[in-house]
């Protein structure tokens, strides 16, 4: 599907002005809003669930590595991914649609979702680390316990990257996730 910025519904300009998507064509959030109705696609926040399989795999992946070490290799494989990479290189239905309204997500929403992304990157590729020392010195249970604390860490990101994504949930702020980091 190729969605065009240029509809006669998204002549009305909004309040706060147009927004681009990236290759200079204006668009408009709230037209946006009522073009991903019913396509997995928040109308508030313009953001995505399907992203999060991204990390869900990786937590799926290391929690696997404990009883299955070979698991390791794919996980050593896993590698951060922007938002658009990942709906272009998916098999999403409207994943043009989902890049266009990324792009125009309101900043409320994406810059939190954004750095908690960021964070969630930090966490796989750090703690796949971790988890990788434990295996290559054959400590199978501070294998399985590095495994447990980074995909609790891990679930708690992407939980609030989802709620985020869902406009049901302040964001947190920088102490609030770097308690979680922490913990």
């Amino acid at each position: 599907m190729t969605v065009r910025a240029d509809t006669a519904e998204s002549a009305a300009q909004g309040a706060a002005g147009p927004r681009y998507d990236g290759t200079g064509r204006p668009t408009h959030p709230r037209t946006l809003g009522r073009l991903v109705r019913g396509k997995n696609i928040n109308p508030e926040t313009l953001l995505a669930t399907d992203y999060l399989n991204h990390f869900n795999e990786i937590i799926m992946l290391l929690d696997m590595v404990p009883s299955m070490p070979d698991c390791l290799d794919d996980a050593m494989e896993w590698a951060p991914k922007s938002y658009e990479a990942h709906f272009r290189d998916s098999a999403f239905t409207d994943k043009e649609l989902a890049v266009l309204a990324y792009f125009n997500a309101p900043e409320k929403f994406r810059v939190p979702f954004d750095v908690t992304v960021a964070r969630m990157d930090e966490l796989v590729l750090a703690g796949r680390e971790r988890v990788a020392e434990a295996v290559a010195a054959g400590d199978t249970q501070r294998a399985e316990n590095t495994v447990n604390d980074v995909s609790h860490k891990l679930q708690r990101l992407v939980d609030l990257a989802s709620a985020i994504i869902h406009g049901k949930k302040r964001a947190m702020d920088q102490s609030e996730i770097d308690e979680i980091l922490q913990s």
